[in-house]
């Protein structure tokens, strides 16, 4: 839970913070086919659908993010919903903010109208461009930077800045880079701290993971993304969720491997301000806008980048895109089925009917569902799932935690998935297989041979069935880059129990 919430009371059908509210929107809203044409689907999130949409009065293109109430499992996801709605109007004046338009809701869904943004990934957009530069990733972390202090000094704080959050609007060579996905973002005050584990893992800041933090978490995604802009690798990188975070907690930031010899020392010194651990000495947004780096353009040098940061760069985002469609296609194919059995199980757990599941419920439920979990890790399935931390597990918390503890993973799952792009059949997963599951999800600028590159490990140009289960199985670039809402597959616990923090 948040410590600071809306600026005003999402609408609500009753008192108890578990229940469902019946709308997400405090007002009626016209029918939004009424009004748009829905066209070709753009493109697919944790939460919701982007869609082409067209205004049937004057033809004009907008993007449609339609998020099904279905998926909107407790009181606090409404209320995240309704908060993302607030916090896009109220940035919709900056220049880098994709613009809302309206907002509809009817009995299935939420649609979001917002500003159509053509020009693709910041990364995608880099790929394609060739030449690449330190001035040109000043200029860009400028923009991203500027985004961070227009939030920051409206009282907002983003809390999942990745690239894949900042799209080009046209194809233009001078188009405006903008910031999109406000969906985990929150109003704060000076001096609130926050403990909800949110982003992506990559891009998360330590005192995030130490559940305990401010707008400065922003700043250090910014220095992520910074450093994978002149290296086209993350900083702190690890083959598990796990590994990521301890190398985040402990690592070491590397500046002697390629390309770092040949940037420039300022650079260098600004991403050590921006990946600072401690978040009081870190540099605000403010410093960073200030820096010599940033502001005089002279500083930053010309010269093109080494070309391997650019083919690391492509890997790093195609090798992210096949496992992002992948985990969708197993996460859809659960849905309705699985999700009734385990409503069921917390109905079981919940003896007392609170609903809310206490230690000992969830103990005793274990128990009696034969399961052989050792107390310490109950503790640990306990402290993972109670996200405000208030001792007990509501059912939103508890559906968190459990759809994803081991459904991911399991054979049948990974089997639903390869088959999902096996369309022949043949047991092999091949180019044209790939572009087509591409177009169905929307993806456009995939670098289909870098991707299948990535995962091949016998080299013949297609993927089979055990090179797609270690792609899954392995914590490369999709674990790193998926956004946390509330439900860390990982067990902190696990993390922190090195001691070496």
């Amino acid at each position: 839970m948040n410590q600071s919430g809306p600026p005003h009371p999402p609408p609500s059908s009753s008192s108890s913070s578990s229940s469902k509210p019946s709308s997400v929107l405090p007002y009626k809203t016209p029918n939004l086919r009424d009004r748009y044409r829905i066209g070709k689907k753009l493109g697919q999130g944790q939460f919701g659908t982007t869609y082409l949409c067209v205004d049937k009065s004057d033809g004009a293109e907008y993007a449609c993010k339609s998020i099904p109430k279905r998926k909107l499992l407790c009181r606090e996801d409404y209320e995240d919903v309704w908060r993302e709605i607030q916090i896009m109007h109220h940035l919709s004046e900056h220049p880098n903010v994709v613009r809302i338009r309206g907002a509809y809701e009817d009995a299935l869904f939420v649609h979001l109208v917002m500003e159509l943004c053509a020009g693709g990934e910041l990364f995608d957009r880099i790929i394609q461009k060739g030449h690449y530069s330190e001035r040109k990733a000043a200029h860009l972390i400028r923009t991203i930077i500027g985004v961070v202090e227009a939030c920051h000094s409206l009282g907002v704080m983003h809390r999942d800045l990745k690239p894949e959050n900042f799209l080009f609007a046209s194809a233009d060579e001078d188009a405006a880079l903008k910031a999109t996905d406000f969906g985990l973002s929150v109003f704060y005050k000076p001096g609130d701290t926050f403990s909800d584990v949110v982003g992506s893992p990559y891009y998360v800041a330590p005192e995030v993971l130490r559940k305990c933090y401010g707008p400065e978490a922003d700043v250090w995604s910014a220095g992520v993304i910074l450093y994978i802009l002149l290296s086209g690798v993350p900083p702190f990188w690890a083959e598990t969720e796990a590994g990521i975070f301890r190398q985040i907690l402990q690592g070491r930031l590397d500046f002697e491997s390629e390309p770092w010899p040949g940037i420039s020392d300022s650079a260098k010194d600004l991403i050590r301000n921006m990946l600072n651990r401690d978040p009081k000495k870190r540099f605000t947004a403010h410093d960073v806008l200030c820096d010599p780096w940033i502001v005089d353009d002279t500083v930053a040098p010309d010269r093109p980048l080494d070309s391997a940061v650019l083919s690391r760069l492509k890997q790093f985002s195609a090798m992210n895109k096949l496992k992002k469609m992948a985990l969708r296609v197993i996460a859809e194919s659960l849905s309705e089925e699985e999700i009734g059995g385990l409503r069921e199980l917390f109905k079981m757990i919940d003896t007392d009917n609170s609903g809310t599941i206490t230690f000992d419920e969830l103990k005793d439920g274990m128990r009696r569902v034969g399961s052989e979990l050792m107390e310490s890790e109950i503790q640990a399935l306990m402290d993972a799932a109670d996200i405000d931390n208030s001792g007990t597990i509501d059912y939103g918390e508890f559906l968190a935690a459990t759809v994803h503890m081991n459904k991911l993973e399991r054979e049948e799952n990974l089997h639903s998935a390869f088959s999902y792009f096996d369309k022949d059949g043949s047991g092999y997963i091949t180019i044209d297989e790939l572009s087509q599951a591409c177009r169905e999800f929307g993806l456009t600028d995939v670098h289909l041979e870098e991707m299948i590159k990535e995962i091949d490990q016998d080299n013949d140009g297609q993927i089979d069935y055990s090179e797609f289960a270690a792609m899954m199985r392995k914590g490369n670039g999709g674990v790193g880059r998926r956004t946390m809402r509330n439900n860390l597959h990982v067990n902190l616990g696990d993390v922190f129990k090195t001691g070496e923090h």
